[in-house]
C-alpha cells in the first residue's frame, strides 16, 4: 500500500523477488519511462495515506533492450500519458529500475514492451542488468528476448531491414564518378 516515489525507497526484497508493480506513465524519455507508482488501494486506509504521500516519478528502463533511434519514437507513439503499465522489477541501478514492462492491449491481452521493441526491430537484445546469470529467470528472459530479436531479423524489420535491389543500384549510380562529374 506504500507509494514509491524513488527507486531507493523500494525494498531490496521486492527487487530480489522480482515483484510486479503498477504505475501510471507520465513521460517517455531517452533515459527511460517516467512512471508514477500506483499502490494497492484499500478503501479507508488509502484515502488517509494519500494526504501524506509525496509526489515523485520512478525511472523505469527496459531490461535487456538497447534501443535504436527509432525505438524511442515508436515508444512515444505507442504509449500515451496516464496509461497504466505493469513493471516487473529485475534490478536497480542508482536511481533507475531495470524492468520488464507490460502494457494492457484490450481486456485479456497484455504485451511485454521489451519483447515488442525487439520484435519490431527497433532495438537489440542486451545484457539484463540486475539479475544473476546463474538464475533460471535470467536465462528464460534472455531466451525470450533473443527469440523476439530473431523474428525481426528473419522478417528484415527495423534495423535489420536491407536495401532492395533497385535502391542499391540507384545508390551505386548516383555515387559513380561519371554521374558526379556530370553533376558538376
Amino acid at each position: 500500500t506504500t507509494k514509491f516515489t524513488n527507486a531507493l525507497d523500494i525494498p531490496v526484497e521486492f527487487v530480489e523477488k522480482n515483484v510486479k508493480l503498477r504505475g501510471k506513465l507520465h513521460h517517455v524519455t531517452e533515459k527511460g519511462l517516467e512512471v508514477e507508482h500506483v499502490p494497492i488501494s484499500i478503501p479507508f486506509i488509502s484515502s488517509i495515506q494519500r494526504k501524506w504521500q509525496s509526489k515523485g516519478l520512478l525511472l523505469v528502463r527496459l531490461a535487456g533492450v538497447e534501443l535504436a533511434p527509432g525505438g524511442l519514437l515508436w515508444l512515444q507513439k505507442e504509449l500515451r500519458p496516464s496509461q497504466m503499465v505493469w513493471f516487473q522489477l529485475l534490478g536497480r541501478e542508482d536511481l533507475a529500475l531495470e524492468c520488464l514492462v507490460l502494457v494492457n492491449k484490450g481486456r485479456f491481452l497484455s504485451v511485454c514492451l521489451n519483447e515488442e521493441i525487439l520484435r519490431e526491430g527497433l532495438g537489440r537484445a542486451a545484457r539484463i542488468e540486475g539479475l544473476r546469470h546463474d538464475s533460471r529467470l535470467f536465462w528464460k528472459l534472455h531466451k525470450r528476448l533473443l527469440r523476439a530479436e530473431l523474428k525481426a531479423l528473419r522478417k528484415k524489420k527495423g534495423i535489420w531491414k536491407e536495401e532492395s535491389f533497385s535502391e542499391r543500384v540507384r545508390d551505386r549510380i548516383s555515387n559513380s564518378k561519371l554521374v558526379r562529374t556530370l553533376k558538376r
